[in-house]
């Protein structure tokens, strides 16, 4: 146990570290969000279709709506990049190395979701940070705000999972931007983020109302929008804990030696 201990401290330091080296990582990662709030959250402040849809008792403004939609969007894309990250130290031969310390690897692996879902929790801390001070009114100090922090921490345990599952079949840096691009973007723009679930159905799109519902992303971000309300968000957080379970199970029989990266070092490498 204390070596277990030991091995998840040092990886989750080891991307901290890395995390404060790269002096421009936190700058990116908070600047799409603030001018996604900047601009779409400014230019429809006014727009009151909203309505008094739950999880909000009266009308609100739309930054208001959109801010938990753009927290998702942080720990969506650190947990994709998480997995970036897993192809580069393979492809360099650092993961190769860890994955032959004498330790179980669904726990290595574990010990590095853990970090990523840490990085991203930062990173959404700093953004909610940065939309008070801008004047959006949340409730974050108060004791819904300590469920709306639990929502966060599941769903950055959730998307960074995934990215570890998502790392097992990329093989090459060259081959993430594509896959990326058909993950990132349908699970955001196809998910409640940007508007709410009802407006879908009652607009007539049908099938992205129906794609948005069976969008693991839109669960986490209705957690976290409930959450914040003091409201009943209903199977979202069975359903975010369900896919965490899903993901990382997936990806710790991908890291198996006998498949996925073990295939690839018999080969002789995934270069």
């Amino acid at each position: 146990m204390a070596h277990a201990l030991q091995a998840l401290v040092a990886i989750v330091q080891r991307e901290l570290l890395k995390f404060v080296q790269q002096t421009g990582r936190l700058a990116s990662a908070l600047i799409r969000p603030l001018l996604w709030l900047a601009v779409f959250g400014a230019g429809f402040r006014s727009v009151s279709g909203l309505g008094a849809a739950a999880p909000y008792d009266h009308a609100v403004s739309y930054d208001v709506y959109l801010v938990p939609g753009l927290v998702g969007m942080v720990l969506l894309f650190n947990g994709m990049q998480s997995s970036l990250s897993m192809v580069y130290d393979r492809e360099m031969g650092l993961m190769r190395l860890l994955l032959t310390a004498p330790l179980p690897r669904a726990w290595l692996l574990f010990a590095k979701l853990c970090a990523t879902a840490l990085l991203s929790l930062l990173q959404a801390l700093a953004f909610v940070a940065l939309a008070l001070a801008l004047g959006t009114d949340l409730p974050v100090f108060s004791l819904a705000g300590l469920h709306a922090l639990l929502a966060t921490v599941a769903g950055a345990l959730m998307l960074g999972a995934l990215g570890l599952l998502l790392s097992v079949h990329i093989k090459q840096l060259e081959n993430f931007a594509g896959t990326m691009n058909f993950v990132i973007f349908p699970m955001y723009f196809m998910s409640t983020a940007l508007y709410p679930l009802a407006k879908l159905q009652e607009s007539g799109a049908g099938w992205i109302y129906h794609v948005a519902r069976l969008n693991p992303f839109t669960h986490a971000v209705e957690w976290l929008r409930f959450a914040l309300y003091s409201k009943d968000p209903g199977a979202a957080p069975w359903v975010v804990l369900g896919c965490l379970v899903v993901f990382f199970t997936l990806a710790a029989w991908g890291y198996d030696p006998q498949r996925g990266f073990g295939q690839l070092s018999k080969r002789g490498g995934g270069a």
